[in-house]
This record gives C-alpha cells, structure tokens and sequence, in this order.
C-alpha cells in the first residue's frame, strides 16, 4: 500500500538517484513542496467501544461552545524539554526497550512499573498488592473486562482499588492518586501506568533517553531508567510470553487430541478383563472355540 502510495507522487527513480548524487538542500528547495495526494493515518481504540449515548456526551463536550476565559490544567505552564543535559552516556537501540520506573505506591517502592503510553488502563497485579498488605476485602467491584493481554480473549479483573503514587525524591516529589485494575494472573511487572496515570501527573516521557519528566512547583522531576534494566525487563517478558504461550498450545493440542480419540465400544453387560485371568473351554472335547474367563487363582475343579 505504501508503495503504491509514493508511486502515485511521481516520483521517479532518476530523480532519487540524482537527490542522492547530489546530497544539497539548494536542489531540494528548488523542486518545490509535493503534492499531497493522500493521507494515510491509523484509527480505532477505545472510542470505537462507546455506546449512543457516551458518544453523546463526548460530541457535546468537543464541540461545546468556545469559551470567553480559557480553563488551563495545573502545571500546564511548566515547559519539560529534552536537551543534553539529560542525554545519557549512550543511547543503545533506539525506542526498542520499555521504560520501566520506580514509583513508591502505597509505602512501598516497586522496582518494576511499566509506563504504557498505549495502555488507557493502570493494572496492578494482585501478587505484589498482596505484599503492600491489601486484601482482596478492600477491593472494589470492578467495571467489566479489559483485551489486548491475550489476543482475542477477555480479561477479566477481581477488582480496583485507589492507591497513592509517589514520583520523585524527598526534597522535590509529586504525589497522585490512580485507579489500578487488580488482575489474579501473573506479570513480568509490579504494575503498569497507562495514558490515565500519565495524564494525571502531566507526565511527558521520552522513549529514547528512557526518561520521565513531569512537573512540580519546586522544578522539573526527571525520572531515569537504564538500560540494563529495562534490556533485563524485557527479556523476563519474552521469555514469560513464550512460556504462556507453549502451555497454551501443549493445552490445546492434548484437548484437540482427547477430543479426535474415538471412545471404546462397550456391549451392555460386557466387562474389561483385568490381570490374573484365565480361559476355560466351555467343551472340553474342543467341539467349538468357546470358553469362560474366570480367576487364574480359582481350583482347575
């Protein structure tokens, strides 16, 4: 698809030799901006799961009159920006690795938090909430399942419950409360932070210096991961995948074939013979081949 669309610009191979050949912005200019033709764009996600009326409710808050004072978010007059004064050492495959952090949730600081941007979710797994010493009584109901944990299967929460995030150090932290889905299975990560936890700390991240910025009266909160951590990160992930996903198919294949066996025919009245038995002609001149299946531990008499 993409081919066909360059295709359609007009551009020839001549003229991309002859860009290349001659590595100038001069000529560049010169050719003059493309025509563009086409657009092409991603679309989907959670809105295509609205009902009548929340797409109701959401058209009439997008196209509500323009108001004469405009409302602004707090922090939102704090600029975050990425110079190299956070520029790490090096930067090793660039955008291939998670961005893992260390948050204190509760009072305890979980090594391992996975910030999604892709996520519209924040889970937390019910093993490490167990050790920040909430019980599944404090929970409440959740609102129904979530996909895209397993493709094409439901997920389906035991609860979620409200719990206090700490980003920062003492000097200069910034402190919020998320909703976290609780889910029973296991996870490579303590907990997940989706787009609803970076929209409530007015979070910018940059997935190539694997850093997290987000703002605070006292300045700016930088956030670090390294890279070794996160490369360890997502190879435990992998390898868990996989693991799943072997058991998953060894389960299938042993239903698919317990499925395709063909059950024994029993006549009624019949019965398996076990060990320590033995035959005895009905006719003992041999005049025909039937015979009786008795004990091997009976008197021959």
């Amino acid at each position: 698809m993409l081919k066909k669309y360059f295709d359609s610009l007009g551009l020839k191979k001549d003229d991309q030799r002859k860009d290349k050949s001659d590595g100038k912005e001069g000529n560049k200019e010169d050719q003059g901006f493309l025509a563009v033709h086409d657009c092409c764009m991603v679309y989907g996600g959670p809105s295509t799961q609205l009902t009548a009326g929340q797409r109701k409710r959401e058209r009439r808050e997008v196209f509500v009159a323009r108001m004469a004072v405009s409302q602004y978010l707090n922090w939102s007059n704090t600029p975050i920006t990425f110079n190299r004064d956070v520029h790490p050492n090096r930067v090793v495959a660039l955008g291939i690795y998670p961005l893992v952090v260390d948050p204190i949730i509760v009072n305890t600081r979980l090594s391992k938090v996975l910030m999604d941007g892709s996520s519209s979710l924040n889970i937390i797994y019910l093993e490490p909430l167990n050790l920040l010493g909430i019980e599944r009584a404090q929970l409440q109901p959740s609102a129904g399942g979530f996909h895209g944990v397993v493709l094409g299967k439901k997920a389906l929460p035991v609860g979620r419950i409200d719990l206090p995030v700490y980003f920062g150090t003492a000097a200069n932290f910034r402190k919020e409360t998320l909703t976290f889905e609780v889910v029973g299975f296991r996870g490579t990560y303590h907990a997940i932070i989706g787009r609803q936890g970076y929209a409530k700390f007015m979070a910018i991240p940059n997935y190539t210096y694997l850093k997290l910025k987000m703002p605070r009266p006292k300045g700016v909160i930088t956030v670090s991961s390294s890279y070794e951590h996160a490369y360890e990160c997502d190879v435990e992930c992998i390898e868990y995948g996989e693991a799943v996903e072997s058991s998953v198919e060894l389960t299938s294949k042993l239903e698919a074939l317990a499925a395709e066996a063909p059950e024994p025919k029993r006549h009624a009245g019949g019965f398996e013979p076990t060990e320590g038995t033995k035959k005895i002609p009905l006719d003992p001149n041999g005049s025909n081949d039937k015979a009786l299946t008795v004990s091997a531990d009976l008197n021959p008499k």
